[in-house]
């Protein structure tokens, strides 16, 4: 194990302690060729810096814990990869925790990056988190939410319009003739899958004939897309939906996937159906996805903008940044569409 310290390096050099320190956290202070001395110095000897030390003394970490609802979800990772490009250049690191809409898990990753002494935390949560975030507050540790609405909380965060783009989902279908509509999904506690049906019903009132199926598919994942293909096609056509509103991309893929080998059903003719969140996957699926795009970049970029402003003043006003959703229409509702 290596033992060099910050002494033996500065000696190694023959420059103070104080430069090696310099070198280390603001080398722009430092002329370039003492810069080169002691980073050779460094290499000669092996030292390692006490990060653990350091972090100690400074009160937090260089790392920002981001708690996502759920890992497998592409759309969680464009945003984590937006916020790791607002980071990058700061010095600053993202540790990802996978709650899994579990608020147990949620609890245990909060407890871990307390501990941490983050230098903040992100969170799109699976529970209420508002007094825990108080609390992080207090100790020094700034939070926002992301993908949900800290409106009333006192808490910054960033999210989208899902009311809107519930709406605007089953809008389009309505457009297109579709009067029996189904909403796929799963956990309409959480949120954002409870403003995407609020706005998916807000549409349907406004028709008449038209109805709204609310069809439980147990996850958000593809394989519950699949299963809940084989609970529609068994039902008699007349009863089956002619518009499908999936919470997310990944039920509308896997439902999808199981519809094409389905020969007595057409997509679109005999069913139309739009996801939500416009991954990367919806544009090359085997019938191209129509979809509610979200920012998910921009996002996450924005979140650790609003983190990075509470950390430097901790008294600011929470902020909370509205997106609006977009509907990206492709061969899944409308034929030909390329």
């Amino acid at each position: 194990m290596n033992t060099s310290s910050v002494r033996d390096v500065a000696a190694h050099a023959g420059v103070s302690v104080g430069t090696v320190s310099n070198v280390l956290n603001r080398p722009e202070k430092v002329l370039p060729e003492t810069v080169s001395k002691v980073q050779a110095s460094i290499i000669a000897l092996g030292f390692i810096r006490n990060d653990a030390a350091r972090q100690l003394r400074a009160g937090h970490s260089q790392t920002i814990g981001f708690i996502v609802l759920q890992a497998g979800n592409p759309f969680f990772n464009d945003v984590t990869r937006g916020a790791e490009d607002a980071v990058r250049g700061a010095g600053l690191s993202i540790l990802i925790g996978n709650s899994d809409e579990d608020p147990l898990r949620e609890r245990a990753y909060l407890d871990l990056f307390e501990q941490q002494r983050v230098h903040g935390v992100l969170i799109s949560p699976a529970g209420d988190v508002s007094v825990r975030l108080e609390n992080l507050r207090r100790r020094g540790i700034p939070a926002v939410l992301v993908d949900r609405s800290g409106e009333g909380s006192g808490v910054s965060s960033v999210s989208v319009d899902d009311v809107a783009g519930g709406r605007m989902t089953v809008e389009h279908l309505l457009s297109l003739g579709r009067r029996h509509i189904a909403i796929l999904g799963a956990h309409f506690e959480i949120p954002q899958v409870a403003e995407r049906l609020a706005g998916a019903s807000q549409a349907v009132d406004r028709v008449a004939g038209a109805t709204l199926e609310v069809v439980e598919t147990g996850e958000l994942d593809v394989l519950a897309g699949r299963s809940v293909c084989n609970e529609l096609v068994a039902r008699r056509p007349e009863n089956r939906p002619d518009g499908i509103f999936a919470v997310n991309d990944l039920v509308a893929l896997g439902l999808l996937q199981s519809l094409v080998m389905v020969d007595e059903i057409r997509i679109p003719d005999d069913i139309a159906v739009v996801g939500y969140d416009d991954i990367d996957f919806a544009a090359s699926a085997v019938v191209p996805l129509s979809s509610i795009r979200q920012p998910s970049r921009l996002i996450g970029r924005r979140a650790i903008e609003l983190l990075l402003e509470q950390g430097a003043d901790p008294e600011a006003k929470a902020q909370q940044v509205v997106f609006q959703p977009e509907l990206v229409v492709r061969s899944s509702t409308v034929a030909d569409q390329s």
